[in-house]
């Protein structure tokens, strides 16, 4: 018992001194019911956090009438989804609804090369 508070002891300093290992993540705001979401979650919610862009700015989901008092957005989302992508408490941008896969990597792509520094993959 004593080596595992030890161990465990020691990865909290290790990593807790660290501080986090991502800078930025992707808010994706949502809303009950919506149409859009639904397919977003159909099309591209499986398979996100295994590509690269997954790795560059992990996925946290928000409901557009409960949105985090920790984000400084640029304006208060409307229209569901929107993704913004957010470091530090801070917007960098975001992409405004969902029209389809192709769309939304190209959109994504272009969001995140905009901040490399923010989106570096690990």
């Amino acid at each position: 018992m004593r080596m595992l508070a030890t161990f465990l002891v020691s990865l909290f300093l290790t990593f807790g001194l660290m501080g986090p290992l991502l800078a930025a993540e992707l808010l994706m705001v949502e809303r009950h019911g919506c149409h859009w979401c639904e397919r977003w979650n159909a099309e591209i919610g499986p398979a996100y956090p295994k590509t690269i862009e997954g790795t560059r700015a992990p996925l946290r989901r928000v409901q557009i009438n409960a949105l985090p008092e920790d984000i400084a957005f640029s304006s208060r989302p409307i229209f569901t989804p929107t993704f913004v992508l957010v470091e530090d408490g801070q917007e960098l941008g975001r992409i405004e609804g969902y029209a389809g896969d192709e769309f939304f990597w190209f959109l994504l792509t272009q969001l995140l090369d905009a901040h490399p520094d923010a989106t570096k993959a690990p």
